[in-house]
């Protein structure tokens, strides 16, 4: 299912999707690369950080399940590693890498604690394994919820908490777990669900509906219509900027998440 719709995403996925340089920064920083290491990219999707990573000096290799996804990878870099296949049955040795990322993708995983397993297996001693995700206590705080109720009830229930999150990467066998969290600012780049926080403006392009999968997935045309017609009116009248701040939060819209391999 998830490659189904990744492969209809995957269509326009570039239009708004861009790889955020905070985000690839902070990547960097937690994933703390070594300067002949190799490194993956698990659910890379188009390739947008596993390329803004390269571009950096990282040599990594990217896996997704979607087709689509990957075609639009290789046209970005075809000088780099893309592999078809399920991040819960990774088609490489164990110990071949030195690290591995996955940015919002472990909620499309049938069972990312079988994932995060294959992961520390694919891993060398010492590597670091980094996710960007969000949780439903975070999602609990986004705005939309105000015009998209049940879709926004759908996405958070896809998503993880940070305690099983957590479990998973334990049981996988990683320690010295420990998270940061990403706070959405106006100049993000990257158009995800709550890329639009303070550009609510964002939503009412199809566009960048287009790139968002809870717009897929979780949202009925009922909702969508009417949805879309209130924030409209409230964009209009001003009202946006008291339901921004009722649903304000310090606890960050999004999450990246750090294990290591002992």
């Amino acid at each position: 299912m998830i490659a189904a719709i990744y492969n209809t995403i995957g269509k326009t996925y570039d239009t708004t999707r861009k790889p955020d340089p905070e985000i690839v920064q902070t990547l960097w920083q937690l994933l703390s690369p070594a300067p002949q290491g190799r490194y993956l990219d698990v659910a890379c999707g188009s390739g947008n950080y596993t390329n803004a990573l390269a571009r950096k000096g990282l040599k990594i290799d990217g896996i997704d399940i979607s087709d689509e996804m990957l075609s639009k990878a290789r046209v970005k870099n075809p000088s780099l590693n893309w592999y078809q296949g399920d991040a819960a049955s990774l088609i490489f040795p164990d110990k071949s890498y030195d690290g591995a990322i996955c940015t919002l993708a472990t909620h499309h995983m049938d069972d990312f604690p079988k994932a995060f397993g294959e992961v520390y297996r694919v891993l060398k001693p010492g590597s670091h394994f980094v996710i960007l995700t969000a949780t439903p206590e975070q999602m609990s705080h986004y705005w939309l919820a105000h015009y998209f109720p049940r879709m926004m009830q759908d996405a958070a229930r896809r998503m993880a908490p940070f305690s099983h999150l957590e479990q998973a990467y334990l049981q996988a066998g990683f320690t010295h777990i420990r998270t940061t969290p990403f706070f959405v600012t106006e100049s993000l780049t990257d158009w995800f669900l709550h890329a639009g926080k303070y550009r609510p403006s964002m939503y009412l392009d199809p566009s960048v509906r287009a790139g968002i999968s809870s717009f897929h997935v979780s949202v009925d045309e009922d909702e969508l219509t009417a949805g879309l017609a209130l924030l409209a009116h409230d964009i209009d009248s001003g009202k946006i900027n008291d339901i921004i701040n009722d649903y304000e939060s310090d606890g960050g819209e999004y999450l990246f998440v750090v294990g290591e391999k002992s």
